[in-house]
């Protein structure tokens, strides 16, 4: 393979994958040790490059609603995929910057920490906002729970959310896309984990398009969020996973699903004690139910 010919496919490569079988040809074409003087500066880039995607070759990418979120090891790095998502990514640093420094320390595990965030320029001098955060492991998100769950599992589910909603709304921080695959849950420790707060804000920015249905109106019409707004979409999540709920905690939901904002519930805090009592009145007096997917 031709010197010029290996520089440009490696150079071209977003990943090793892309390579394909010619990785040993193209090692060997771009070597510094193998190449003239003139090129020695071009094949140092080169061979650098070619070592990178070999080290990341391993990695596992996933696809989420706007990046690519890279895993590795025990941080995701989240790579928006147009540049315009820049600003969504700058939000989510925003919101967990704000989580880590106003919120209540006790409850800094109902979201993931934020490791690092900063500006990426690729080859096309396009710059693009990455955070990389906290991976979380033993955690899956709700959207992977492929059946409709016993109310008395979904109650452990319902009052984390508002636990960590009430907590972020403390610090100033609303979530604005509480969805089934933004709450992950640790089903053997009955951990929950909100993610995914490039949404967040006093406004929306964008939408979840295939979740349309999931949003409180406000969202849709005049783009205001508010801790009802989480309110709203946290109920609807939870009559969504749970089967057949009963009537005194459908009551209850229904009480948190008014179109108008001011008619629903307005602190989570608040609002999880009533769902104890409601709990405690259905119930008895709460016990720990081993939950497995």
């Amino acid at each position: 393979m031709r010197f010029a010919e290996a520089v440009e496919r490696i150079e071209r490569a977003r990943s090793f994958a892309e390579l394909g079988d010619s990785y040993r040809e193209l090692a060997k074409a771009v070597h510094p040790d193998a190449v003239s003087q003139a090129e020695t500066a071009a094949a140092t880039r080169a061979f650098a490059t070619l070592s990178r995607l070999y080290r990341e070759r391993n990695r596992r990418v996933i696809e989420g609603d706007i990046a690519d979120l890279v895993a590795d090891g025990g941080t995701l790095t989240k790579i928006p995929r147009s540049p315009a998502d820049s600003d969504l990514m700058e939000a989510e640093a925003r919101a967990l910057t704000t989580l880590r420094d106003k919120g209540d320390p006790k409850y800094r595990y109902y979201a993931p920490r934020l490791r690092d965030s900063y500006l990426h320029e690729d080859r096309e001098r396009k710059r693009r906002r990455v955070n990389a955060i906290e991976r979380l492991d033993g955690f899956v998100p709700l959207s992977e729970v492929n059946r409709r769950i016993d109310p008395r599992d979904a109650a452990w589910v319902w009052r984390r959310l508002l636990v960590g909603l009430g907590w972020a709304h403390r610090a100033g921080v609303i979530h604005g896309a509480v969805l089934e695959e933004h709450v992950l849950i640790h089903p053997e420790k009955h951990g929950l984990a909100l993610v995914d707060w490039c949404y967040s804000g006093p406004r929306a920015k964008a939408i979840v398009a295939r979740r349309r249905d999931a949003y409180a109106p406000e969202v849709l019409t005049t783009k205001t969020v508010t801790p009802a707004t989480d309110i709203y979409m946290a109920t609807g999540l939870m009559t969504r996973i749970a089967q057949d709920l009963p009537r005194p905690l459908k009551r209850f939901a229904d009480g948190c699903l008014y179109d108008a904002p001011r008619m629903r519930p307005q602190d989570a805090w608040r609002l999880l004690h009533e769902l104890d009592e409601t709990l405690h009145n259905l119930y008895g007096p709460r016990q720990f139910r081993p939950f497995q997917l």
